[in-house]
């Protein structure tokens, strides 16, 4: 494998919208508003959730396992199977988001538990 396709970063960004996300609880939390394919797999790797703000202002973006997100057919939205403490005390930006590489996966994997995804 060359050096440029050793760097060539695997993940992809999916823009969303209205994809509804709520907490196990029943709690409206936000929506997703991207979603970090695999280009390789084609596979959803990870949800960034957007949550909180008014009228555009203030959103604060999680990123989590795809792991933790589950579709719920009967409502027609998704919901994050882990404790909404546990969420809102994850990896997380108001502004700038960050650049979603290897050191990035690790810190998200490692803060949910969860298997980390390869990216690059």
């Amino acid at each position: 494998m060359s050096a440029t396709a050793e760097s060539t970063p695997t993940l992809v960004e999916a823009e969303t919208k209205g994809l509804k996300v709520r907490s196990r609880d029943g709690d409206s939390l936000g929506h997703i508003s991207t979603l970090m394919v695999d280009k390789r797999s084609g596979q959803s790797t990870y949800a960034v959730l957007s949550l909180g703000g008014f009228l555009g202002m203030n959103k604060s973006y999680y990123p989590v396992p795809f792991s933790l997100v589950a579709y719920d057919t009967a409502n027609d939205d998704y919901v994050v199977t882990t404790d909404r403490r546990v969420l809102e005390g994850g990896p997380s930006w108001a502004n700038n988001a960050p650049e979603f590489n290897e050191a990035y996966a690790d810190r998200v994997a490692g803060y949910y538990g969860t298997e980390r995804t390869r990216i690059a």
